[in-house]
């Protein structure tokens, strides 16, 4: 990562990193299992003359566990973050001829489910003001604390640090993820990462 796309991974970055995964050599929590905390649904059957094409399947096994769970920090809820990364993917094989070109299609499908999702929350608001989902358990994190300081930043705040931070995106993935200009990415990630510092400070 270049300096022009972020700053250095220290602070709260180092703490971010350090209690999503387990540095290799060094003790402490478990490191989160090889496969997400759910198991990605068999990829739409990929032909030569389909709409996505034989080369999705790989695509889609590659992407789905990890952009499932950024959806699913970023929206804090893993049920809805799978519905969200389901829609995406559909719509993702249906344009994988255009899409495939783009230089980072897993941005673009988080960006479609994201979207999807706070729309779906929108518009069952509006229809049930009262409803509220009590089943759905948040994604596992090694430290309870990491997971609890992200859930009070806001969705657009929270989503510049899950791509940035966790999923390693550039500040010009991120910024075209998200639909912002990468100025907004850099602004947000400094009011996030503020946040959190102030919240994770035993983590220093």
């Amino acid at each position: 990562m270049t300096a022009q796309n972020g700053p250095r991974r220290s602070g709260v970055y180092g703490s971010m990193h350090a209690h999503t995964s387990t540095p290799p050599g060094r003790p402490g929590p478990a490191p989160p299992p090889a496969q997400p905390y759910v198991t990605p649904p068999e990829p739409p059957v990929a032909s030569a003359t389909a709409p996505g094409g034989p080369d999705f399947t790989g695509f889609y096994r590659d992407a789905w566990p990890g952009i499932a769970r950024a959806l699913a920090l970023a929206l804090g809820d893993r049920d809805l973050a799978v519905d969200a990364t389901d829609e995406a993917m559909a719509r993702a094989y249906a344009r994988w001829g255009k899409v495939s070109a783009y230089d980072n299609p897993a941005g673009w499908v988080y960006r479609v489910g994201l979207n999807w999702a706070r729309s779906r929350h929108r518009r069952l608001a509006r229809r049930l003001p009262f409803a509220h989902r009590v089943d759905a358990a948040p994604p596992p994190e090694s430290d309870p604390a990491v997971h609890a300081a992200l859930m009070k930043l806001p969705v657009a705040l929270r989503s510049v640090v899950v791509c940035r931070l966790l999923l390693d995106w550039s500040v010009s993935d991120t910024a075209a993820a998200l639909g912002v200009r990468p100025g907004t990415v850099q602004s947000r990630l400094h009011r996030a990462v503020r946040a959190l510092e102030a919240d994770l400070d035993h983590l220093r």
